[in-house]
């Protein structure tokens, strides 16, 4: 049986008939030939957060006060990534998070489906949001037999957020993932600065421009004034949840719902007493509040009230593999990298996003054969420990 790992080997052994990678296998690289690639605006909201930015660098650079121990004589020659979400198996923890300006990432303007294909191809969840700039029944569509997610950003229209949730319901998706957080932008000065806002430009509004719900807010299609739909979409966008909407969110669907944006342990518990399927530890990668703690140092006391009776999702300053094992050990079911596959779909399509989902798994895959932890459960066994106390 393959492992993840083998991804190394065929870099060695093309490397003897003078084959490199066409894109890196290193996040700093990569990160700088996306950067390169992309025009200035695109780069900024892809890179830039909130404030100062300190949450976001905060986000990546927590993970070093973490250590892990590894465990000697073990045999490790098969390792089993694989875990479960909802009743459905996955090979691996790794998910797709959610990125609301993957349209705009690759050069022909249809990242969401070139996202959707890399999970299809590599096995990888894509958790494909509301703002894209294919509709959500394509997204899906171009998944495959991978499993995906639906993230919403919940509208103030009730018709438009039931007529967003029935679709992805439809069209396949294995649950709906409530943001919390971005019911209003956080400050953006990379994006203030140059006037930038790529949504009131008309981008990533595809599911709302072909929802019948929202098409009949609008005096006339978004084809014949497109203007007024962009206003319309700002009016719309970004209903203030309180506890009070979960029974509502509850009622328009049937699939599990999970609550993005968790970051308290009463949150959490709080919750799944009323009745969330999922809870997911994310501070949107700094993106929408500066000054707080970094996602992972939050992590474990939230994976501990939770007590394994829901899954826990968590994404925030995943930059690797050795991250992504961080992650399970400290309690995560599944981990959610964010912008490097971004910069993949920027570099190389599906096909160079395919390869940052590959570099990640084969990283995590030999850091688990060379620590002795043959499975998930024997990270989380081994655990993280703070090495800064």
């Amino acid at each position: 049986m393959p492992q993840y790992g083998d991804y190394q080997n065929a870099i060695y052994l093309a490397g003897l008939s003078g084959v490199v990678p066409e894109w890196p296998v290193d996040h700093a690289t990569l990160r700088a030939r996306a950067a390169a690639h992309w025009p200035a605006s695109v780069r900024d909201y892809v890179q830039g957060g909130c404030g100062d930015e300190a949450t976001q660098d905060a986000n990546a650079a927590a993970f070093g006060h973490w250590g892990l121990t590894p465990r000697m004589m073990v045999d490790t020659a098969r390792r089993d990534l694989s875990t479960s979400l909802f009743g459905r198996a996955l090979p691996s923890p790794l998910f797709m998070a959610p990125i609301g300006v993957n349209g705009i990432c690759t050069d022909d303007g249809h990242g969401d489906l070139a996202a959707a294909r890399a999970a299809a191809a590599t096995g990888v969840p894509l958790c494909a949001s509301t703002l894209a700039n294919d509709p959500l029944e394509d997204v899906r569509a171009a998944c495959g037999d991978t499993p995906a997610l639906f993230q919403l950003y919940t509208p103030r229209d009730p018709d438009v957020a039931a007529s967003l949730v029935a679709r992805a319901e439809a069209a396949g998706y294995a649950a709906i993932v409530v943001t919390l957080d971005t019911w209003v932008t956080g400050w953006r000065p990379r994006d203030l600065n140059t006037g930038n806002f790529p949504q009131l430009r008309g981008h990533v509004l595809a599911n709302y421009f072909t929802d019948p719900a929202f098409r009949a807010l609008l005096p006339q299609p978004p084809e014949q004034d497109a203007q007024a739909a962009i206003m319309t979409w700002a009016a719309t966008f970004g209903r203030v949840l309180t506890w009070a909407d979960l029974p509502w969110l509850r009622s328009l669907t049937s699939l599990p719902i999970v609550l993005k944006g968790i970051c308290h342990p009463d949150d959490a518990r709080r919750a799944i007493d009323a009745g969330a399927d999922g809870i997911y530890v994310s501070n949107h990668g700094g993106r929408q509040a500066n000054g707080g703690i970094a996602a992972i140092d939050l992590l474990p006391d939230i994976a501990a009230v939770v007590a394994g009776r829901v899954p826990v999702l968590f994404d925030s300053g995943i930059r690797s593999g050795t991250d992504v094992i961080k992650a399970v050990a400290l309690g995560a079911d599944l981990v959610g990298v964010g912008r490097p596959y971004c910069y993949g779909l920027a570099l190389g399509g599906a096909d160079g996003c395919a390869h940052v989902l590959k570099c990640l798994l084969a990283e995590a895959d030999l850091l688990m054969a060379v620590d002795g932890w043959p499975t998930l459960a024997a990270v989380r066994e081994a655990g993280a420990r703070r090495t800064d106390r």
